[in-house]
């Protein structure tokens, strides 16, 4: 009983590593997204960090149409790179985890 624990426990830490390594990883991979009329790009990575944010000069003139373009243009980047994350993170994470009866049923 106990090896089995000390196996889990090893995998366990195993998984966790894995998992940090992923997260730096994620570091590197860019999410690119831009407002319908490419007025506005935005790049991010899948840890969801802003690495750059380019403006047509055309928004320049109106405040309000800007920060709508930003609004818009940058949730549409997060709910990119969030997928990515989670899609990358749980990958990881499911193929870590220990063979343990009736867990597998959680983790679809």
């Amino acid at each position: 009983m106990f090896g089995d624990l000390m196996g889990m426990m090893g995998k366990l830490k195993e998984t966790q590593k894995k998992v940090e390594a992923t997260k730096e990883r994620l570091n590197t991979v860019m999410i690119d997204e831009e407002s319908t009329d490419g007025l506005l790009k935005v790049t991010l990575t899948a840890n969801r960090e802003i690495k750059s944010i380019a403006v047509d000069d055309s928004l320049m003139e109106d405040k309000e149409q800007l920060e709508d373009y930003l609004v818009l243009t940058l949730n549409k980047a997060i709910e990119k790179a969030t997928k990515v994350n989670e899609a990358e993170l749980a990958a990881v994470a499911k193929e870590g985890m220990p063979n343990i009866p009736g867990m597998d049923g959680l983790m679809k």
